[in-house]
């Protein structure tokens, strides 16, 4: 057997060079602009999310106007008012919110009478934040543009740490397909840079993708969700930024458009007529293009500012040192166990390397994937035929091991659960203690046979044995 196994280990090994290599990265077309616009109408929204990201943490927060961001009327703590989403915090929000109704209110009928004699201290904080804008009908509209915004600055300054993790994969992802080095800041704004960051939406990952998105470019599936894994996923925000950018000519746009998707902001192009950010991000009104999107550039600058100068904003923040590992394309599928075991890879080791990995993979339900792209740590540098050997040939398969259960639905039958899977009803019926006419409970789990699909071992030694002739010969 050892011996079957030691060739099928060499003819493997050479089956496994001898396909054909991915072709080469096309070189990036010459025409794309290395240059991030700042436009000056936008620096009073960039200081806006400076603010946010560098002075007030997620214990405050800003009540401010939607569309006037340099008018803010107070901030707020809210270290007492109990964790995010509580019900306090919320009151005391509200409660924010409505004081300052109240003040534009009282501010915009003094102005009316032209008499602050009696004004309040809220009410006179309002006219002088507004300054000549402050009318009596612009303090009115503004009454209905209140908001409130929580402070960042302490997940800001735990993403520039975290961030150099990933910092030069990113950078030589971005140099090779001719990307501006500075949208490297762009995971500040998306997720602070936590690869498993979840949105309530669905985005999921560093780079926020949602499910649709991210299947346009990476494989997410109940296997594998490379939305989950830094560089993978990096890869494919670099592909979906330069996509936008040929399809809407500019960097303000290309890069609102990852948040706002691109034919929101074709469209917003086509109505205002320009591919001026500024007006649009000014005079543009959708109910799509709401206060995300519109400030979806302005906190990319804002992000892109303090991360160039961090220290400044953090003193004494340091980025943490760059990840290092050994990558191994799988040639077969395989038990994550059996990697741990005969690589000698801790299983929690295994999964910070790879979070990529679904935990029907951790579970054992399913196989590490052929063709994924094993990540293991630095000193495990061997090459696939050391690789082969160490986890065996015959411990290396040549499909997906099929579903062990299944969680029966609403009208289903044996007979047609015993067909998805490519049973008989006979042998279902059989393994779970049933008749095959048997009636079905919704919910209830299911055993399946536990069959494993052919291994790398089982067929080099079929491409090595004799034939019946050729046997029949050499007995001759």
């Amino acid at each position: 057997m050892r011996r079957i196994i030691s060739r099928a280990t060499t003819l493997l090994v050479t089956v496994f060079f001898l396909l054909p290599a991915a072709p080469a990265q096309q070189p990036a077309t010459p025409a794309i602009s290395l240059e991030i616009p700042r436009p000056p109408e936008l620096q009073r929204d960039v200081d806006f999310w400076i603010r946010v990201y560098s002075e007030i943490t997620t214990l405050q927060g800003f009540m401010h106007d939607e569309r006037n961001l340099g008018v803010v009327y107070d901030t707020l703590d809210l270290a007492a008012a109990g964790p995010s989403g509580s019900a306090l915090r919320r009151q005391r929000i509200t409660q924010a919110r409505e004081r300052w109704r109240s003040a534009l209110d009282e501010a915009a009928k003094a102005l009316e009478h032209s008499d602050l004699t009696q004004a309040s201290i809220d009410a006179r904080r309002v006219i002088e934040l507004w300054g000549s804008d402050a009318t009596p009908s612009r303090l009115r509209a503004a009454r209905d543009e209140v908001r409130f915004q929580l402070g960042q600055a302490d997940r800001f300054r735990a993403g520039i740490v975290r961030s150099g993790t990933w910092e030069p994969h990113i950078a030589t992802t971005f140099s090779r397909l001719g990307l501006p080095p500075e949208l490297a800041a762009l995971p500040h704004v998306e997720s602070s840079f936590t690869p498993t960051a979840y949105s309530k939406v669905g985005a999921s990952g560093l780079w926020q993708f949602m499910r649709s998105t991210g299947r346009l470019f990476m494989r997410v599936d109940d296997v594998v969700d490379e939305r989950l894994d830094p560089f993978r996923s990096t890869e494919a925000a670099a592909k979906l930024l330069l996509n936008n950018y040929r399809l809407l000519g500019s960097w303000p746009l290309a890069v609102t458009a990852y948040n706002h998707g691109p034919a929101g902001m074709r469209r917003a192009r086509e109505t205002m007529g320009t591919d001026d950010f500024g007006i649009i991000a000014r005079r543009y009104q959708s109910r799509s293009f709401g206060f995300a999107s519109r400030n979806f550039y302005p906190s990319f600058l804002a992000a892109l500012t303090i991360d160039q100068d961090a220290t400044r904003y953090f003193p004494g923040v340091a980025r943490a040192p760059a990840m290092s590992f050994h990558e191994i394309e799988m040639p077969g599928y395989a038990d994550v166990s059996r990697l741990e075991r005969t690589l000698g890879v801790p299983m929690t080791q295994l999964r910070e390397l790879n979070p990529a990995l679904r935990p029907p993979v951790w579970s054992g339900a399913r196989f590490v994937p052929r063709g994924y792209r094993l990540r293991l740590p630095a000193e495990q540098n061997m090459t696939t035929a050391e690789f082969i050997q160490r986890v065996g040939a015959d411990q290396l398969f040549v499909a997906q091991v099929g579903p062990r259960t299944h969680r029966v639905a609403r009208g289903e039958t044996l007979r047609q659960i015993a067909r998805q899977y490519g049973y008989t009803v006979n042998r279902v019926a059989e393994l779970n203690g049933l008749s095959t006419s048997a009636k079905l409970r919704r919910g209830r789990t299911l055993q399946l046979p536990d069959e494993r699909p052919a291994t790398l071992a089982d067929l080099a030694a079929r491409s090595t044995s004799p034939s019946p002739a050729a046997a029949t010969d050499s007995s001759l």
